[in-house]
């Protein structure tokens, strides 16, 4: 039996979780895998695609920040979703609550990458891959 890690989970507390569950689930589009309850509480477990845990040093996330927005922006924590179009997905997250922090720029890894405050205190990335440069 391997004894590596078979799934990576980000748990948010969200202050307004109808909110934060309206916009991850509906605006973003992630499926809902399950739902559950505790005495007074609840929680929803959405499907993110594969996930993958991004490891920066800080002038590497301070570089990214400057590439992504023009300066530091970002606590230790920031979600980057990839997106298979980046001006919907991005125009669907602002009109569903999500504020623009930075319009998206092509970054020099070729991807389109827009930064924005989504709800329960999440910076996101969302990015869409360009493929080789031609």
């Amino acid at each position: 039996m391997d004894a590596g890690v078979i799934e990576m989970r980000l748990v948010v507390t969200a202050p307004d979780y109808e909110a934060a569950l309206a916009f991850y689930r509906d605006v973003l589009g992630m499926p809902e895998l399950g739902a559950f309850s505790s005495p007074g509480g609840r929680v929803t477990i959405l499907d993110a695609g594969r996930a993958t845990l991004e490891l920066a040093d800080p002038p590497h996330a301070a570089y990214v920040d400057e590439v992504e927005v023009g300066r530091r922006v970002a606590g230790h924590l920031r979600v980057a979703f990839q997106v298979p179009d980046w001006s919907t997905a991005t125009d669907r997250a602002v009109d569903g609550g999500a504020e623009l922090i930075a319009p998206p720029v092509e970054t020099p890894w070729r991807s389109l990458n827009a930064r924005l405050m989504g709800p329960a205190g999440l910076q996101l990335t969302l990015f869409e891959e360009l493929g080789p440069a031609r």
